[in-house]
């Protein structure tokens, strides 16, 4: 699939809200709890120029560095979130030029960006990555380490925690999935309890299981390939 054109690009989009739409009807929800984020990782500047075009809020990139270049490319208005694994040197490389870092999966992570914020005097808002299809491909605190990841988080002065993020193993089973997130929710509604943190954000869902994360109570789905085609 070839990069598309503007148009192709609204009329994606415009398929998508539809699909969120349906999930949310089918759910019982309303279809404005739920965000696109537009995933323009390894895709030309021009894919956030259309996103900021379009009006959407945000884009997704998930290298530090491929962020770093493409906004510096790109002077429309937009939120830049970090969806790709962190290593702790580039905290602060992330810090800087990310409104916001949706991959945090470590106390030690947590420790680097909380200084980083601190020294650069700007608030940082994250999300705490879990890895709740305890999938060993996949990057992510474990279930039974997320509170000890959480108190870490919330102890910071610098750090705004908003919610939890997951990514689905990848499976020709679709209850996989949906294991996953209803995995996920459940674990953010006891730690919402239990610390009085409200952890809006669910961020899980991508483009080939949407239905199944709006179901489980998604609050921003990330999507890439139904909006921009396979990537590079």
């Amino acid at each position: 699939m070839t990069f598309p054109t503007y148009d192709e690009f609204c009329a994606r989009v415009a398929v998508v809200r539809t699909q969120i739409a349906a999930a949310c009807a089918s759910a019982g929800r309303d279809p404005a709890e739920v965000g696109l984020l537009a995933v323009t990782k390894n895709h030309p500047p021009a894919a956030a120029e259309y996103a900021a075009r379009l009006g959407l809020r945000a884009v997704g990139e998930n290298r530090v560095q491929e962020g770093v270049e493409k906004r510096a490319q790109v002077a429309a208005p937009l939120e830049w979130e970090l969806i790709g694994h962190l290593q702790s040197n580039k905290a602060r490389l992330a810090a800087t030029h990310f409104d916001r870092v949706q991959s945090v999966d470590s106390v030690k992570l947590v420790n680097h960006l909380g200084r980083a914020a601190g020294e650069l005097g700007n608030p940082l808002r994250i999300l705490l990555q879990v890895n709740a299809g305890r999938d060993p491909a996949k990057f992510g605190a474990e279930l039974e380490d997320a509170p000890a990841l959480l108190d870490a988080a919330l102890a910071q002065p610098h750090l705004r925690v908003e919610g939890l993020m997951t990514i689905a193993p990848l499976s020709d089973d679709p209850d996989v999935a949906r294991r996953t997130f209803v995995t996920l929710r459940e674990l953010r509604d006891r730690l919402a309890a239990q610390t009085g943190a409200p952890l809006r954000e669910l961020s899980m869902g991508m483009s080939g299981d949407l239905a199944a994360a709006v179901a489980a109570g998604s609050t921003l789905v990330r999507i890439g390939t139904a909006l921009y085609g396979t990537r590079d």
